[in-house]
C-alpha cells in the first residue's frame, strides 16, 4: 500500500485577519456615519413632533391653548380630511387650518368655496404664496419675512389691542381689501390680517407665524390673550391638520414619475456617491500588492512551458517579443563565459567586444545577431534561434 502524497495548499484566499485589515477603515467610516445619523435623529426626534396639534404636549404642540379654550366652553375637534373640514364649517364654528401650504390646489379651491359663505371664522396659520392667494383672494404673501417676532398691534382690531405685543412675526402680507384689519406690522407690512366676509358675519384671520399657538410660547408677551380671542369667538373650534393620507390629496391629473418626486438634493447626492464609489474602486484596483508565489499541484516539464509560451507568441504574431526573449537569454548565458558580469550582459559596449575577442569574429555580425532588429517573418525567427544556438555552442567549445 502506498501512502497518498499530501499536496500543499494552493488557495490564495485571504485570511480573516487580512480581510479585517483591508476593510477596517471603510467599516470604521461607515460606523461613524451611522452613529452621526443616529445622534441627529435623536436630537431632532422631538423637535417638531406633534407640531400645532391640540392633542400634543410637546413644545411645538398646541395642547395648552386647547385646554384654555376648553375652560372657556369652547369645544375643540381635530379633523384630518378635507371632507371633515368642509362638513364642519358653520356660523358657530371656527375652522383653523394648521398648515395651509400642504393642501393641493384643488383642495384649496374646495375649502375656500366651503368657508366663503359659511358665516364662521377661518384661521390660516402662516400661509405662504402657494396657498394664501387661493384661500384668501386679494391677499399676497411677501417673500421677505419680518424682522423680529414680538410686534406691537398698531391697529383697531379689539383682540389685538387687548392682547398688546405678541409674537406674530413671520410671513408678511399685502391686501387689496379696504376694510381689512392690518395688525402687527413689520417694516410697513402686517403679519396679522382679519378680512371680513362679503356677506354675513364670517371672516378670515391670517397669522404670519404659529408661535402664539405653541405650548412653549403661549406664556410669552400677549400670545395667550391673542390666541384665545382669535380662536374662542365661537363655541366650536375645528382644528384641521392636513394629512397626506387624505384621499382628496391625490390629484389624478397631476401624476408624476418617480424621478420627478425625488428632490434635486437627493439626485445630486446619489451622483456624488457614484463618483465616490468609482474613485474608491479605482484606488483599490491600483493596489496590486506584492506577487504571491504559489506551488503547483503537479510538476510541469520545462519543455511544455516553453511550447505553451511559444504558441502564445505565435498566436499573437509577437515575433519581436519572442526574438527579444531568445536574445536576452542567450546574452545572459554568454556573458559569464567571456568574463562579462551578468549585470552588464545586456550592455552592447561590454558584451560584443568581449565576444569578438573570444571568437576572433566580426563585431558587426555579433551586434546584429544579439542586438539587431526583430525578424520579419517566422522563417527569419527560426533562423535567428538556430544562429543563437550555434553562437553559444561555439563560445562553449574548448
Amino acid at each position: 500500500m502506498t501512502a497518498e502524497a499530501t499536496l500543499p495548499s494552493t488557495s490564495a484566499s485571504p485570511t480573516a485577519r487580512q480581510v479585517w485589515t483591508r476593510t477596517r477603515g471603510i467599516a470604521l467610516a461607515f460606523l461613524l456615519l451611522l452613529a452621526g445619523a443616529v445622534v441627529l435623529a435623536v436630537l431632532r426626534s422631538d423637535a417638531r413632533h406633534g407640531a400645532l396639534d391640540p392633542r400634543s404636549a410637546d413644545p411645538y404642540g398646541s395642547r395648552a391653548v386647547a385646554e384654555l379654550l376648553s375652560g372657556r366652553g369652547v369645544v375643540t375637534r381635530v379633523v384630518t380630511t378635507l371632507a371633515e373640514a368642509r362638513a364642519a364649517t358653520a356660523p358657530d364654528a371656527t375652522l383653523l387650518i394648521a398648515t395651509p401650504d400642504l393642501l393641493t390646489a384643488p383642495q384649496q379651491r374646495e375649502l375656500h368655496a366651503a368657508t366663503a359663505t359659511s358665516g364662521g371664522r377661518t384661521v390660516l396659520v402662516a400661509p405662504g404664496r402657494w396657498s394664501v392667494e387661493t384661500l384668501a383672494p386679494g391677499v399676497i404673501a411677501d417673500p421677505a419675512t419680518s424682522h423680529g417676532s414680538a410686534l406691537s398691534p398698531h391697529c383697531a382690531l379689539p383682540a389685538a389691542r387687548s392682547a398688546g405685543t405678541a409674537e406674530t412675526g413671520g410671513v408678511r402680507y399685502t391686501t387689496v381689501h379696504p376694510d381689512a384689519d392690518e395688525c402687527y406690522p413689520s417694516d410697513g407690512l402686517p403679519t396679522l390680517l382679519r378680512i371680513p366676509a362679503t356677506s354675513g358675519d364670517g371672516d378670515t384671520v391670517i397669522l404670519g407665524a404659529p408661535d402664539i399657538l405653541h405650548n412653549d410660547r403661549l406664556d410669552e408677551q400677549g400670545n395667550a390673550s391673542l390666541a384665545l380671542q382669535l380662536l374662542g369667538s365661537r363655541p366650536h373650534l375645528v382644528w384641521y391638520l392636513p394629512s397626506l393620507s387624505d384621499p382628496s390629496a391625490t390629484d389624478p391629473d397631476d401624476e408624476k414619475s418617480f424621478f420627478e418626486l425625488i428632490p434635486s438634493g437627493w439626485l445630486w447626492g446619489t451622483l456624488q456617491l457614484f463618483v465616490a464609489a468609482a474613485l474608491a474602486a479605482l484606488w483599490r484596483a491600483r493596489r496590486l500588492g506584492p506577487l504571491v508565489p504559489e506551488k503547483l499541484p503537479v510538476a510541469i516539464r520545462a519543455s511544455e512551458t516553453v511550447e505553451g509560451r511559444a504558441r502564445l507568441y505565435r498566436k499573437a504574431n509577437a515575433r519581436d517579443r519572442a526574438a527579444t526573449a531568445l536574445r536576452s537569454t542567450t546574452r545572459t548565458r554568454l556573458a559569464p563565459l567571456v568574463g562579462v558580469p551578468v549585470t552588464r550582459a545586456h550592455t552592447l559596449e561590454a558584451l560584443v567586444p568581449a565576444l569578438s575577442a573570444h571568437l576572433n569574429g566580426d563585431g558587426q555580425l555579433l551586434h546584429a545577431l544579439l542586438f539587431g532588429p526583430p525578424p520579419g517573418d517566422d522563417t527569419a525567427l527560426i533562423a535567428l534561434a538556430d544562429q543563437l544556438d550555434a553562437l553559444e555552442r561555439e563560445v562553449r567549445r574548448p
